[in-house]
């Protein structure tokens, strides 16, 4: 097999070329037990492992304003991928904690925080918030090392309230991650395929695509035995909202100390399961198009959020997919097999939807910021929802 795909001038690589692998798919290839930070890293570090702890006192802000500013240049310029993302997964935490862990949202991020968090995102080529990699891509661990990365071998790292329903929802994301590992290797083969006009190739794999689809809804489908909605959105999802299109924090957040910044807000979207990069690489490989309105804007956006390498691999797949075309004036058997691969993806849409309704719409507020009408990332998210999922299956053949 050839490691390189060339279509349309654009080259697609190989999984390993992006940081990616059929086993783990868009997860973090080093686990964060495993990953040591410097010595003047160790109270940033307890203050993660206290965290849940120290938002129960009420007066977080009090613990966190006394944490130390490490030595922020030396550690840039020595630190590689999976120390970046073991700070950021801190920074993270303790940033979302900061903000809105109190009775009131702060509007300011002090210095010993703001500071590290904006060079850690600077050198990772990401938005200086939590987002999904540092929320759940790279916060998971296997307790038994030698095990697959299923959810009854993973714990997560890094906790808000801490115990199982966290834990659960966090997981159970992870495990769809790694479950759509093989997805992301069947995409780059049948691109490849249908570039060299394959159609045997291609039907077979789309129909192995289709069946990991289905084993990723069958892990989506137990979220509720795994995570309680109603915990879910007073105890966790509080925590995750951004600083853009929130009428909690109208302007954005002050980054005390960022020069480049000048103490002007910055608005920033908040953690989204939108952010997961599996479904847009599978609409990449259809080439599903949404249509042009705020909505696609507010995709387009998030798309920024995703490491740089995974917002590749998308951009990489979705320039050198020739399959749609290939499959439209191809046999029935290779159209039928692209639409129930595509109608696959269009299920987890509806899962989405589902769970989407059950965890947030139906929720009631009890906390500034925490709108059950408005996604964590700042949107009408249900209608979102909705209008992708429905436009993934208007474009079947």
């Amino acid at each position: 097999m050839t490691d390189v795909l060339h279509a349309n001038d654009t080259t697609l690589h190989d999984l390993a070329h992006y940081g990616l692998s059929a086993d783990r798919g868009f997860l973090s290839l080093h686990e964060i037990d495993e990953v040591a930070l410097p010595p003047d890293f160790v109270e940033i570090e307890a203050a993660g492992g206290w965290l849940p702890d120290l938002l129960t006192t009420g007066r977080v802000r009090h613990w966190l304003d006394k944490l130390p500013t490490p030595d922020m240049q030396r550690f840039l310029a020595g630190a590689g991928e999976a120390e970046l993302i073991a700070a950021m997964v801190r920074y993270s935490f303790l940033t979302q904690a900061y903000v809105w862990g109190e009775a009131d949202p702060s509007h300011r991020l002090p210095a010993n925080l703001a500071v590290p968090f904006v060079g850690i995102a600077d050198a990772l080529g990401v938005p200086p918030v939590m987002n999904y990699a540092g929320y759940v891509l790279d916060n998971w661990v296997r307790i038994d090392k030698a095990g697959p990365i299923v959810f009854e071998n993973l714990a997560m790292h890094q906790h808000f309230a801490g115990g199982r329903d966290e834990a659960g929802f966090v997981l159970t994301h992870v495990a769809i991650e790694a479950a759509a590992g093989p997805a992301l290797d069947l995409a780059v083969d049948i691109a490849r395929a249908a570039e060299a006009r394959d159609a045997m190739a291609a039907e077979a794999m789309l129909h192995d695509l289709a069946m990991v689809w289905r084993a990723i809804c069958a892990i989506f489908d137990r979220m509720t035995e795994r995570c309680d909605p109603v915990f879910y959105f007073n105890r966790i999802r509080p925590y995750l909202n951004g600083w853009q299109d929130n009428p909690a924090i109208p302007e954005g957040m002050v980054y005390e100390g960022v020069g480049r910044f000048a103490e002007r807000p910055i608005a920033m979207r908040g953690q989204t399961g939108s952010q997961s990069s599996i479904v847009p690489a599978m609409d990449a490989l259809f080439g599903v198009t949404h249509e042009r309105d705020e909505l696609r804007a507010f995709l387009e956006d998030l798309h920024r959020y995703r490491l740089p390498r995974h917002r590749a691999f998308i951009e990489d797949l979705a320039a050198a997919s020739t399959l749609r075309a290939f499959a439209r004036n191809t046999g029935s058997g290779l159209k039928d097999a692209f639409n129930t691969a595509i109608q696959a993806v269009a299920e987890f849409r509806t899962m989405h939807l589902r769970f989407a309704a059950t965890y947030i719409a139906n929720q009631a507020p009890t906390s500034a910021g925490n709108d059950p009408n408005v996604g964590t990332g700042g949107t009408p998210f249900m209608k979102y929802l909705k209008k992708h999922r429905n436009e993934t299956e208007r474009q079947m053949l």
